[in-house]
């Protein structure tokens, strides 16, 4: 086998190099059905591939025999280098048989050089937008402060995930709650995102419990201009609404809140619904089993599992009261574990079979671990005292 490689390489140059395919894996047990080494203004790009997803890592350089090596031996079966002109093939049989093979292209290999392409960002650099400014994440020029450049990617994220829900489902206006708005930074820009940028009119409130930062969000919104929104003194539990709620928004309501303010949603039977849920505590100091005591026994794992176990059960019982939801990634991974953002988005029929469904995973959850959430609590009390 290593001097198949020695073949195949000792006549190519790294820095010819365009593209490297790793193809045909062995089975099931390889990771990644497809790896492509692509050839970058600085450096290589390596992308793995899944059947759903593929990841990228750069790396600065890259050694032609270590690839083959590496990559025929973590179980793939064929592996293709391309040059500008030239594709050179190692294939290797069921039985151990190894081909070699050239051949001259047609045409050049296509590769995009850059490392990243332009991101289009609903939020672009050079739009002077005030409360970015006041923010610290762009200057008063409308250019991105260095250091703030992934907050400023958060916040597209964000922006985007509300984009796609609000293009697959269109109003003529929205009328927008945003429970525990705190300094209200992400309300401002979800605020700037419907008026400036999709230009739909929207009628907004950010509820607080603090009064010093209300005052202080409504002498912003007025040097903004912002006459569609406006700041109220209030509790997320039992606030009255002026309107019919198209669009709750709950960002890092601490603990149980997030579960109130969920509550809220469906009760008012809010068109979307997006959280971003925060200090799940309440199912880890109730987190409890015989069976699975390997989830409990060790703290972080149980912060962590609680944490994502609180997350499912509020999906699963929002899918219950007629929602689709999926649970999506807000934040980067490698910034917070919190990174979870609730999208739910109201359906008109839900079938009773898929609603029991969902309830009765989140019963046998509460059953194996001992748990009594809030969300699960305040459902079943409202649906018993409508008689349902």
């Amino acid at each position: 086998m290593e001097q198949a490689i020695l073949e195949l390489t000792k006549n190519i140059h790294t820095d010819d190099i365009r593209k490297i395919v790793c193809s045909n894996p062995k089975g099931a047990q390889v990771a990644y059905r497809k790896i492509c080494i692509l050839a970058k203004e600085q450096g290589f790009q390596i992308e793995k591939y899944t059947e759903k997803q593929v990841f990228h890592e750069n790396v600065a350089a890259i050694s032609l025999e270590a690839v083959c090596k590496e990559y025929i031996g973590q179980g793939y079966h064929q592996i293709d280098l391309f040059t500008d002109t030239m594709q050179y093939s190692m294939k290797v049989s069921k039985k151990g048989k190894v081909l070699l093979g050239k051949n001259k292209l047609k045409e050049a290999v296509k590769v995009h050089i850059a490392n990243n392409r332009k991101k289009n960002y609903l939020i672009e650099e050079g739009s002077v937008i005030e409360p970015l400014v006041d923010m610290g994440i762009f200057t008063k020029e409308g250019k991105i402060v260095r250091t703030m450049y992934d907050k400023f990617k958060q916040i597209n994220r964000f922006l985007e995930l509300i984009d796609d829900a609000v293009r697959e489902h269109p109003l003529e206006e929205y009328h927008i709650i945003d429970f525990g708005c705190g300094k209200s930074y992400l309300t401002f820009i979800v605020y700037y995102y419907f008026t400036y940028i999709r230009k739909i009119p929207v009628q907004m409130i950010g509820l607080d419990l603090k009064a010093d930062v209300i005052e202080k969000c409504n002498e912003a919104a007025k040097r903004y201009g912002y006459s569609g929104l406006r700041f109220e003194l209030g509790d997320i539990n039992g606030y009255q609404t002026p309107f019919d709620v198209d669009m709750v928004l709950t960002l890092h309501a601490c603990d149980t809140a997030t579960d109130y303010a969920l509550y809220n949603a469906i009760c008012w039977k809010a068109k979307m619904i997006f959280s971003v849920p925060c200090c799940q505590h309440e199912l880890n100091k109730q987190m409890n089993s015989e069976d699975f005591s390997l989830m409990t026994r060790y703290g972080i794992i149980k912060e962590r599992f609680a944490a994502l176990t609180t997350d499912a059960i509020r999906a699963n019982l929002l899918e219950y009261s007629g929602y689709k939801t999926q649970l999506l990634e807000f934040v980067d991974l490698s910034h917070t574990p919190k990174n979870i953002l609730i999208r739910a988005i109201r359906k008109p029929i839900v079938k009773k079979e898929l609603r029991q469904a969902r309830l009765s995973e989140v019963e046998r959850m509460m059953e194996e671990f001992s748990l009594e959430p809030t969300f699960y609590q305040l459902i079943m009390a409202h649906e018993k005292g409508s008689g349902k």
